[in-house]
């Protein structure tokens, strides 16, 4: 699906016909947005802003000059976008293409950030004159989404703090839960320094308007925030594990403590049986008060020892 953005007489209109790029001129065009594309969307966007769109293949590459780049008469950037989900999050490059004014996205998922700023753009249009401005407005949407993710998560780990505080369940599930959590912190994170590496690019470009810098700057200064916010909710994470850990061992020592106290406690009268319980002739036997005799030797052998336990605090 293509989504093509362009003034007109003093608005901003939306096609999504191919064949109105015929019509148009750069100048007129603000905005090109591919969504999971057909071949000849791609090819009618190729000629008409005069350059070869990325691949997703070549999207998707983690160096940094796959993630930016420049040649004479445009600005290639490959940034990710979080989804979050149920339980853990994914990841969904975009790629962006900047040339005479004129932005073309390109994606293959549905994003929020894109289409909560195309219902703002026709109605607003005064305020996204070029492509450049889209850009950053889209930049600013996506950071302002991830501090709203960042925000959910710390909400999280305080849930998962007071369960622990208040003693509740705590089990490896539990455990699983934390780091499951760790996992979508370090995920946010890596969103968020992408963005950082493709701002800091765009201000060392020529190319991109220096009336938009401030902006910029001040979009870095977030993502700097946001980065401690991520840092310390993992730290925090690491510290609640260690925690949960910690008190999972140290109910297991409590069980294995328990056994073997039973079987401290228990041994004394098995040698006394096992003693009297032997197939000779032994002292104080055949007589009718044996079973007493050995009764109270079990006894005082057992009182004895839960005697010293309980001295020792050991119980």
């Amino acid at each position: 699906m293509i989504e093509i953005f362009y003034k007109s007489n003093g608005q901003i209109e939306m096609s999504q016909s191919v064949a109105v790029l015929s019509e148009l001129t750069p100048e007129m065009v603000v905005w090109i947005d591919l969504f999971a594309p057909t071949g000849d969307e791609k090819r009618s966007t190729e000629a008409f802003v005069g350059t070869t769109i990325q691949s997703r293949a070549q999207a998707e590459e983690i160096e940094s000059s796959s993630r930016f780049s420049e040649t004479d008469t445009a600005i290639f950037a490959n940034t990710n976008f979080l989804i979050p989900g149920p339980e853990e999050y994914s990841m969904e490059t975009v790629s962006f293409i900047l040339t005479d004014n004129v932005l073309v996205t390109l994606r293959e998922c549905p994003l929020r950030s894109l289409t909560d700023l195309q219902r703002r753009i026709l109605a607003f249009p005064k305020f996204y004159p070029t492509g450049y401005t889209v850009f950053v407005s889209i930049l600013e949407q996506r950071i302002d989404l991830d501090a709203d993710m960042i925000e959910l998560m710390s909400k999280e780990i305080e849930q998962f703090n007071r369960k622990v505080s208040l003693g509740e369940d705590i089990n490896e599930e539990f455990l699983l839960d934390i780091n499951q959590l760790q996992e979508n912190t370090m995920l946010v994170r890596e969103n968020i320094v992408d963005k950082q590496r493709v701002i800091s690019s765009l201000l060392k470009s020529n190319k991109y308007p220096h009336s938009l810098q401030p902006k910029l700057n001040v979009l870095l200064k977030d993502i700097s925030s946001l980065i401690n916010h991520t840092n310390f909710g993992f730290e925090r994470l690491e510290y609640l594990q260690n925690t949960v850990v910690g008190l999972i061992n140290l109910d297991q020592n409590k069980i294995m403590k328990v056994f073997t106290l039973v079987s401290l406690l228990f041994m004394p009268p098995t040698l006394i049986t096992g003693f009297f319980g032997m197939n000779l002739r032994l002292p104080l036997t055949d007589t009718w008060w044996d079973v007493v005799i050995v009764l109270v030797l079990m006894v005082f052998s057992f009182g004895a020892i839960l005697l010293i336990f309980r001295k020792r605090k050991m119980l």
